[in-house]
């Protein structure tokens, strides 16, 4: 089995990699910082250096996996601005949101699905219950809103261009990273392993779904 996290320097992303390996796979993630990419290969890893933020790092991405096939690939990168509609974004909060969460994802796909395509596989995107149109309760953190339920419409969309795959859009649940808090209910070990259940457990009917981590499909957008 080989693996593709992106993303995956900490928190959720890297227990991707821990899990995935300890299980055996061939794991590649990439990563920002030096740091980052150490504690990869501590792993055992394949380390690659990626700034998804910033589209002439990610668009290197294609020719750094030349000749790979991907049973699971993962766009797990995001960041989360908290503030709420009472003030206007910054332009660069607006920008760093959306270029990470967003368009790096868009950027990825055409360079990755088809590798995962190869082999039918899936092709999973960390997103939010926060994306969920039909559950908000507050405007809090709406940049990060607005940017996860963005991404769900681009995996809703590129899923009719990559047919042999199986694009989703996966929330992790509410978990203990440095984005969720220690409040959070759900371990990141937990998060993870359950993620993995359900990625198993995908079939060709998910295609461009928007799951909870436990497998659950989401009421609508």
């Amino acid at each position: 089995m080989t693996v593709l996290v992106i993303g995956a320097s900490r928190g959720i992303g890297l227990e991707f990699v821990r899990q995935y390996t300890q299980a055996g796979a061939r794991v590649i993630a990439t990563a920002r910082s030096d740091a980052g990419l150490e504690t990869l290969q501590a792993l055992g890893a394949t380390a690659l250096r990626i700034d998804v933020a910033q589209p002439t790092s990610i668009s290197a991405l294609a020719w750094q996996l030349d000749g790979e096939k991907f049973d699971v690939a993962l766009y797990v990168a995001g960041v989360y601005p908290a503030a709420d509609a009472r003030k206007p974004p910054t332009r660069e909060t607006f920008d760093q949101a959306m270029h990470t969460n967003v368009l790096g994802a868009m950027q990825a796909i055409p360079q990755v699905a088809p590798l995962v395509e190869a082999v039918r596989g899936c092709f999973a995107f960390i997103t939010s219950s926060m994306g969920h149109i039909g559950s908000v309760e507050s405007s809090y953190a709406w940049v990060y809103r607005a940017s996860k339920a963005a991404l769900n419409m681009a995996v809703a969309s590129a899923q009719h261009s990559y047919p042999q795959a199986t694009l989703v859009a996966l929330s992790p649940g509410w978990v203990q990273t440095d984005m969720g808090g220690a409040s959070a209910p759900l371990t990141v070990q937990h998060s993870v392993s359950t993620m993995r259940e359900t990625l198993r457990s995908v079939t060709p009917e998910h295609k461009g779904a928007y799951l909870d981590y436990d497998g659950r499909v989401f009421d609508g957008w």
